[in-house]
């Protein structure tokens, strides 16, 4: 059987990771004190217990509420520095070997920093992280749904200007419920006349047209989360018996789906476990990924969700390292990142438990 022990030791792939929402509530304490922030606990657990609630209510909306607390510690340099190197160093207890970072740089600029140096900062913790422990990154940097067509322009323009020094991706997030991905066309359409990479957070709190403009009209490479993509098709169990056009195209030109399990089930993106798509996804050879969105909010490590899929959808080893592998290869990093990471530390590293278990347990 695969234990726990087993699942902490493989090398592992992070591809949706909010930095806002996984910061150690040690930190969110500190920074606090610091600058005489109110919050709603001083105490670390009580402070994380007061997350994990308020983030399982059934609704993204609600589920997004706990970021105000954690952007409100995130408005000087230095913290937003020191935030970012913690982010890295968490990865590497979890033998993470290369993460994607992102965050929404126009949430942190209370108190008059501006986009540039809130990127600058995040990068240089980033990379402070990578120096001391090895794990690679990538940072993606998100616009904001409901802020205007403006702001997201100029949040695409930015990442394009850092794509050389650490920046991978640009994303849209927030509640997608009356913010369509399409009303910040012109900020995907200059991120696709500069060759950039997108992922879309779609298909979480709205249905399949989420996606369908995420990928048709905006030009998504990947999606974060994409749990509706299922009402694109009829099924039984985990056999599919018809699939529309969309799923059919996800499918086919492997677009990968970014899934977080325990955020899903917060958000009530899917009504448990048992009926999160995941499996239903990954028996039909869709490109799936597994990640923990928000680790802050949801009480969880990138250990504790491929537990999850381990407990709930019968995973072994193999399919383990099919998922890691085929993260890897989806991520935005260069294509020399990708094959070194997958051939120097991926595939060496599951040999290694598979050679210490019994074969029948892959």
């Amino acid at each position: 059987m695969i234990t726990k022990e087993m699942i902490k030791k493989i090398p592992k792939v992070e591809l949706h990771y909010h930095l806002d929402g996984g910061v150690r509530p040690e930190t969110i304490i500190e920074l606090a004190e610091l600058d005489n922030i109110e919050i709603p606990s001083h105490d670390p657990k009580e402070l994380a217990d007061w997350f994990h609630r308020g983030a399982d209510r059934k609704s993204l909306g609600l589920y997004l509420e706990g970021f105000s607390v954690t952007c409100a510690v995130m408005q000087t340099k230095e913290a937003i520095e020191r935030i970012s190197r913690e982010a890295i160093e968490d990865f590497a207890k979890e033998n993470v070997a290369y993460a994607e970072i992102r965050f929404a740089p126009t949430l942190l600029t209370d108190k008059g920093l501006n986009l540039e140096e809130i990127v600058e900062a995040a990068l240089r913790g980033l990379k402070a992280g990578r120096e001391a422990t090895g794990v690679e990154f990538g940072l993606i940097l998100c616009a904001m749904r409901h802020e205007s067509p403006d702001n997201s322009l100029q949040v695409a323009e930015l990442a394009v200007s850092y794509r050389n020094k650490g920046v991978v991706a640009f994303d849209i997030a927030g509640d997608e419920n009356g913010h369509p991905p399409k009303a910040h066309l012109a900020a995907f359409q200059y991120i696709r006349n500069r060759n950039f990479s997108i992922t879309i957070h779609a298909g979480e709190a709205f249905g399949v047209e989420s996606i369908w403009q995420a990928i048709q009209t905006c030009g998504a490479h990947r999606i974060g989360h994409g749990t509706r993509l299922q009402e694109d098709m009829v099924y039984k169990g985990t056999r599919i018996e018809n699939m529309g056009s969309l799923a059919t195209f996800v499918r086919d030109k492997r677009i990968p789906l970014e899934m977080c399990l325990s955020s899903n089930i917060q958000t009530g993106a899917a009504p448990s476990l048992d009926e999160h798509p995941f499996n239903l996804y990954y028996r039909n050879n869709f490109r799936v990924t597994l990640s923990t969105d928000n680790p802050l909010m949801s009480d969880t490590t990138l250990s504790k969700e491929l537990e999850l899929a381990v407990t709930y959808f019968n995973l072994t080893l193999r399919d383990l390292e099919k998922i890691t592998i085929n993260a890897m290869k989806s991520a935005f990093a260069p294509y020399e990142t990708r094959l070194k990471v997958i051939y120097d530390t991926l595939k060496p590293g599951y040999a290694k438990i598979k050679s210490e278990t019994n074969p029948n347990d892959y």
